[in-house]
């Protein structure tokens, strides 16, 4: 900062200015106007006016480097603002980005240019596709739109947004091969235990194609879909994916993935987690050897006669973990004394079982809380069901496993055995009464040799997968998907696992003490307000805001911000 008068026909004005750059041209501007020569005067109390001037510019100085100058800013009451121009930007941004450089996904971006011969700017792009998709997620010509609202504006087109795409899926394997080795580099990673699930995002279109097929939608939609594969480590973190056609066997996905992983991923020893739905024989025989290992969700009501009625017994065999005693748990069905005092127990009981060739441990568990959660998710089918014979009977015909008519028996005879000519409908007691006994039971299938108590923890993190759907579906806005090309789709995808992985830890770090929506809305609304050339934080400060400011160790929550001090974080949060 420096001091400069400016000479009037009566006077001489006092002015503090500084050096900018407006459009990357130089320029100045005014930080502060002392006054005319008189007004100086009067400010240096007997003091020569113009020296106590140049203190004053160097010490304004001084504080500015120490960041406690005052800031004054001018504003006129007659003077519009300027047309068109944002005036408000989003920093929110900025703690995602700091997890992408800190990954070094800048990096692999570079590499991948050094490849292929294209003008445009692909770590801006991809960088800019992830923070949108956690923050404004929406089209990609939407998210053009919202990258504007950032601090760092976009460099790219939309055009150039669907060839990066282009870009982006034939080096898809690299991609998720190099982040996992840098992220072993940015914290240690627990890949001795992954989980495994799929799931299918739908198309708002009618005829399908060699990619988008018609299958059994998890949302129940009549669209074409198409498949995803994802596995996480047994921290929750997501470790590698992969997309196929929507009418393929989601059994025949796991093996590819794993051979991936063992492969790329230079990882061949671990354990797969997953559910009942994707554990074929094939794919146990498969983690059956080499020390892989499997531990697999399985249903009681599919087990041998045998296998049912011990898993059924409550009276005998059920323990406690760390308690050398064996429990008759069969009054934890009715007598709530023991239900209160048990609730939030699990008890278990194992064997070894041969199946298709494979020694596994059976082991089954029992909960009093999830009895509790069981029996008021099929009372409130039971009241569905009832309305539904009391109100809409026209609907009743076949159902699935889950759904409520399942309960709904049709009588279509009169109490003579003959034909009647309407059908009657009437509540199947014995089959409610048939899915209660299976009421807090749990079962899982395991080659693991390890005490039972730790595979329960293992297979209790398995909902973690089931989140990290959710998320992508719902607060990512993954689906529905207006991409047509398969390329542009599986890079579409591609950026939503990296969206996930980089969420995914930015959640670990703040020791997962808040919810999904109380980030994402916490980094949305973290806006700065542009007035002149600094910033005013336009956003609630928090605990959690707090928290992120220590952890990413910079703080934009002062009652106002010099540009210089922006420019310096958005350096740091890339270094």
């Amino acid at each position: 900062m420096r001091l400069t008068i400016t000479k009037t026909k009566n006077t001489e004005c006092f002015y503090i200015i500084e050096s900018t750059y407006i459009d990357k041209k130089h320029s100045t501007r005014i930080v502060e106007k002392l006054g005319t020569l008189d007004e100086v005067k009067a400010k240096a109390k007997g003091e020569d006016p113009y020296i106590w001037a140049k203190k004053y510019a160097e010490t304004l100085t001084m504080q500015d480097k120490e960041n406690k100058r005052e800031i004054i800013k001018y504003f006129s009451q007659s003077k519009l603002i300027a047309k068109d121009v944002n005036q408000t930007f989003n920093a929110g941004y900025l703690f995602l980005q700091k997890i992408y450089y800190d990954l070094g996904i800048n990096n692999i971006c570079n590499s991948i240019k050094d490849k292929y011969q294209f003008h445009y700017d692909l770590n801006n792009i991809l960088s800019n596709l992830i923070y949108s998709r956690i923050i404004y997620p929406s089209s990609k010509l939407k998210t053009l739109e919202s990258s504007k609202n950032f601090l760092e504006q976009p460099n790219f087109t939309y055009n150039d947004i669907l060839r990066s795409l282009e870009v982006l899926s034939k080096e898809d394997d690299y991609i998720q091969s190099e982040l996992y080795k840098n992220s072993l580099k940015y914290s240690k990673r627990n890949d001795k235990v992954l989980f495994y699930d799929c799931t299918n995002y739908y198309f708002e279109i009618e005829d399908e194609d060699d990619f988008r097929k018609y299958g059994k939608s998890k949302e129940h939609r009549p669209n074409p879909i198409v498949g995803m594969g994802l596995f996480l480590d047994g921290d929750g973190i997501p470790l590698t994916f992969d997309t196929f056609e929507g009418n393929k066997n989601e059994q025949g996905t796991l093996k590819p993935l794993e051979e991936k992983i063992i492969k790329d991923f230079n990882n061949s020893e671990f354990v797969v987690c997953t559910d009942a739905g994707l554990s074929s024989t094939a794919n146990r025989k498969f983690n059956d050897k080499n020390n892989r290992k499997f531990v697999t969700t399985q249903s009681l009501k599919k087990l041998k006669q045998f296998l049912k009625d011990w898993s059924l017994d409550l009276s005998k065999g059920w323990q406690l973990p760390g308690i050398d005693k064996k429990f008759d748990i069969s009054k934890l069905r009715e007598d709530e004394n023991l239900i209160n005092k048990y609730y939030d127990k699990i008890f278990y009981k194992e064997r070894w079982i041969k199946e298709d060739g494979i020694e596994q441990r059976l082991i089954i568990t029992f909960s009093p809380k999830y009895q509790e959660y069981q029996k008021n998710i099929r009372e409130k089918q039971v009241q569905r069901a009832i309305n539904i014979i009391d109100k809409n009977p026209k609907i009743i015909k076949s159902n699935n496993e889950n759904d409520p008519k399942r309960f709904i028996e049709t009588i279509s005879t009169t109490k003579y055995g003959e034909i009647a000519e309407t059908n009657n409908y009437i509540l199947n007691q014995e089959k409610i009464n048939d899915e209660a006994l299976y009421d807090g039971l749990y079962a899982v299938c395991t080659n693991l040799e390890d005490d039972a108590s730790e595979i329960i923890k293992i297979n209790k993190r398995r909902w973690e997968i089931e989140e990290s759907f959710r998320i992508m579906k719902t607060e990512f806005k993954a689906r529905p998907v207006y991409l047509s090309r398969e390329d542009r789709i599986k890079a579409h995808f591609l950026t939503c696992f990296l969206s996930l992985v980089i969420f995914r830890y930015l959640e670990k770090k703040l020791d997962e003490k808040y919810t999904v929506t109380e980030i994402i809305e916490t980094l949305k609304n973290y806006n700065l307000n542009l007035i002149g050339n600094d910033y005013i934080p336009n956003y609630t400060r928090t605990d959690l805001t707090d928290l992120l400011h220590k952890l990413f160790n910079f703080r934009t929550d002062y009652q106002i911000i010099s540009e210089k001090n922006i420019k310096k974080i958005c350096k740091q949060v890339k270094s």
